[in-house]
Parts: C-alpha cells; structure tokens; sequence
C-alpha cells in the first residue's frame, strides 16, 4: 500500500500554561499543506524502516517503527511490515512530518492485516506516540489545546497562496518550551480564547495570529526573524512561524506575488507553495 502524509503548519500558538505533568498547555490551529511524505508498506515477518533521508533513524527511534509495535502488541498479532519513508518533508521543522507519518501507519496497518480495529485505539495509540500524532488521524483543520491532544474540527480552505520556507535550521520541541518557560519565569500572559477568534470570523484570527515561540527562536537565530520580514517586505498578508520552528510561511492573495515570494527565497531555502482553498478531503 503507499499513503500520503501531510504536514501542517500553525496558524497561531500560544502557551498558555504549565501542567502538572511537566507539559504544556496550548491553543492553537492545525492545518494541512499540499506538503506530503510518501509511505509504502508491504506486509513482512518484522518490522523495518527505510527513508530516503539518511538522518532518519531505521529502528525503534522511528515514530512509524513505534507505531506498528505499538499497533501489533494492541492487537496481539505476530504480523510485521516493510516501511519505506520517501521523504518530502523537512525535519525539525514545526511541520509534524514524523507524526503524520506515524499516524498514516495507524491507519494503513489494519488495512494490510486486514484486521478490524475500532477508532478509540486508533486514537490512543496515537496519543500515546506524541502529543499531535492524534490530529493527523482527521481530514480537517483543527482548534487544538491541552498538550495539542483535545481537538475541535475547523472548516477552514484558505483563499490564500501559502508559501513555506524552511532556512534549513533544524530546532528541538524541547529547546523551545524549556528556553520560553526560563523567559517567562513560570508568567504566562492571559489573551482572548483563540477556537472563539475562529468561531466569530477565521480569516481575521489567521491573519492576526501570533506564534508564542518566535520570541525566543528569533534571539537565537535572527536569520528565520529575517525571513518573516523578507514575507511581509514581498506581499504576504501575515507571514508566521509554524510550530516551534525553523519554518516560516506567508499568505498571499495573488498568485503571482506568490510565485515571486517563492523565486526569492528559492535561492538559499527548500520552499513550497500551497493552492487558495487546499483541504484533505479534495483528495
């Protein structure tokens, strides 16, 4: 069988506080790119890995490698597979491509095995992979908050051009969280609820949306706070970091102002270009 796994960006995220579990608490939207990591898997004794990407781990550091383990001790079978990974989507980049290739498995490997299983252990599986792996297992854009879990579905196609740069800088979740908690100080600032900004009118919050993490990423590398500078200077009516970065996109309302933003940045950075109104359930 071969899937398409698609990456997201973020329009908007905010942290807005500490649990007590040692995670955070977030709000934010997820939503699809025309950007898609291709999987291939065939039916085996084991489990393996193959990628594209030599810097992808091939064992059970891989998110799809823990999926299908995961998968296979839930349902009790002595079933494997043969995952091959073509690469497309870039890492470390705010983008979940891992995830969303761990996710396309969960919901590939039943159908390999030919095995029923029902939707709820799809879905704490998933969680169990990471904190947004759960969205990836929906068609449709989502208002997500606690640790990026609880989701509500969004109708969201934009009618706009999104162009994504990645400046080839791969930063950690981690580093992200741990440097703005030190920033803050244990503050977290208080600010209208965004799934209500979405609600009364989505096109105003997209384009007032605001990334808790540029903060502090763009301390550190002021080669990405650049780039959302290059977006707005080029047309694009917000331009905004997905994730806890490196990535960079903008929305464009014309086309060609769009392609022209992508030339640019073709140069010295992996760029790609959305169509206005893309969603999963075109395809």
């Amino acid at each position: 069988m071969n899937v398409k796994a698609y990456a997201k960006i973020n329009l908007g995220l905010h942290i807005v506080g500490k649990r007590q579990d040692g995670f955070h608490n977030i709000e934010t939207v997820f939503h699809r790119i025309n950007l898609f990591d291709e999987i291939n898997i065939e039916n085996s004794f084991d489990i393996s890995i193959s990628c594209t990407d030599i810097t992808i781990p091939s064992d059970n550091n891989n998110l799809c490698w823990k999926a299908a383990e995961l998968l296979r001790k839930e349902l009790g079978v002595a079933k494997g597979v043969r995952i091959g990974i073509t690469k497309n989507i870039p890492t470390g980049a705010g983008l979940g491509g891992g995830s969303s290739d761990a996710a396309a498995v969960l919901l590939a490997l039943p159908l390999l095995w030919e095995i029923d299983v029902k939707r709820p252990i799809i879905e704490n599986l998933a969680l169990r992979l990471g904190s947004d792996v759960p969205f990836f297992l929906q068609n449709s854009s989502a208002y997500a908050e606690g640790r990026g879990e609880v989701l509500k579905t969004i109708d969201l196609a934009l009618p706009y051009w999104i162009v994504l740069i990645h400046p080839n800088i791969h930063l950690s979740t981690p580093w992200a969280y741990n440097r703005l908690a030190e920033k803050r100080n244990g503050l977290f600032p208080v600010r209208p609820n965004m799934a209500e900004q979405f609600s009364a009118d989505p096109i105003r919050a997209v384009l007032e949306s605001e990334n808790d993490f540029e903060e502090i990423v763009f301390e550190e590398h002021p080669k990405i706070e650049k780039i959302k500078k290059q977006l707005k200077d080029l047309g694009a009516a917000v331009s905004l970091m997905s994730g806890s970065g490196s990535s960079m996109f903008g929305l464009f309302i014309d086309k060609s102002t769009a392609l022209s933003a992508a030339e640019f940045f073709k140069k010295e950075h992996f760029v790609h270009l959305t169509e206005p109104h893309f969603t999963l359930r075109q395809q």
